[in-house]
């Protein structure tokens, strides 16, 4: 008696081919496999990564080690200056370089939605490599998640950094001194602008593109240019003010900034007042304050507006004698307030 096609287990033969993300992509099998070899291997192609492992084996570094972790929702994918991909690399390697450390290597965690488009995927992979040449950092190692359809947005990220710390400096806030200048290197508010006018599909007159870019090769230069830095904090989610707050209340000084030499563009000044918000919470990805002693500031100032391009560069604010852990804004017409955190969002799903 001949046996029923269908009779046996109810999991069909997965089919290759396929434009867009299945559940079987992140089942373990064959098309998780070929979905390793068509789309992430290719495009991270190095010795470490191509030894097969589940991990990574890599050499032991002379110095100390910095160690990072960040994971990107950013919703669009894709927008004026950016996309996830540049964000996941430019991200991760810039909280490396806040530590003072030389990147070195990267890991990389998928969790893609069902139905997502196998060559957009390619796309974002593309770009990651990309940023990740221009940092000078490997990505050795990664994991790939696929979730039912409707149960996320399309694609999140996960990356994880190394990075070697080659001097003596330990920099941290509770380094900063009375007297220490404070430099910020470029104008503040471009990523959650041009992230938002893009998701709500919002005109201001003027283009606003994101400012995602690494900074480790500017804080490297910095660094070997014997500038004695004291901190340094990227501006993220948050944006200016709450990385003065954050380093403020764990420093235990007064942070005073001036709000009149704080570079802010034209067109984020003008998306600001027509939507109400403050552009000193506004997210950023390429822009980061430095602490250092007064004497080096306008050393500091050159390296970074002729070497690194840095054309908006600006000594904002100082360190005070004061003993108060909290920041303070001195406004146009002198009048000092102080610098709080937000308790919820202006602006959702930025990074």
């Amino acid at each position: 008696m001949s046996k029923d096609k269908d009779s046996g287990p109810g999991c069909p033969v997965p089919e290759f081919g396929h434009k867009h993300i299945l559940l079987a992509h992140g089942g373990g099998g064959r098309l998780m496999h070929q979905l390793l070899k068509d789309v992430f291997l290719p495009a991270f192609d190095n010795p470490i990564l191509n030894e097969g492992l589940d991990g990574a084996i890599i050499e032991k570094q002379a110095g100390r080690l910095a160690f990072s972790v960040d994971s990107y929702v950013v919703d669009p994918l894709f927008f004026p200056g950016g996309n996830i991909g540049t964000l996941a690399i430019n991200g991760t390697v810039n909280d490396l370089a806040m530590c003072g450390a030389r990147p070195l290597y990267l890991s990389a965690g998928f969790i893609i939605e069902e139905g997502f488009l196998i060559d957009t995927l390619s796309e974002v992979v593309s770009f990651m490599r990309r940023a990740a040449d221009e940092a000078g950092v490997k990505i050795i190692t990664g994991d790939t998640k696929v979730i039912n359809k409707g149960k996320g947005s399309e694609l999140f990220i996960s990356t994880t950094g190394i990075g070697v710390i080659e001097h003596d400096l330990h920099i941290s806030p509770k380094n900063l001194l009375p007297g220490d200048a404070i430099i910020i290197n470029e104008d503040i508010g471009r990523h959650g602008i041009a992230v938002l006018a893009k998701r709500e599909n919002l005109g201001f007159g003027t283009a606003i593109e994101s400012d995602c870019a690494q900074l480790a090769s500017t804080v490297m230069d910095l660094i070997n240019s014997g500038i004695n830095i004291h901190c340094l904090h990227d501006l993220t989610r948050g944006g200016l003010a709450t990385a003065l707050v954050e380093i403020a209340e764990i420093s235990g000084r007064h942070i005073e900034i001036s709000e009149s030499a704080v570079p802010i563009s034209e067109g984020v000044h003008s998306a600001c007042e027509i939507l109400g918000i403050d552009p000193f919470y506004v997210a950023n990805e390429g822009g980061f304050i430095i602490f250092i002693p007064e004497k080096e500031a306008e050393r500091t100032l050159y390296i970074l507006r002729t070497k690194n391009n840095w054309s908006k560069a600006a000594i904002i604010g100082r360190v005070t004698e004061k003993i108060s852990g909290v920041a303070t804004r001195r406004g146009i017409l002198g009048a000092q307030h102080l610098i709080d955190m937000f308790s919820g969002e202006q602006l959702p799903r930025i990074c």
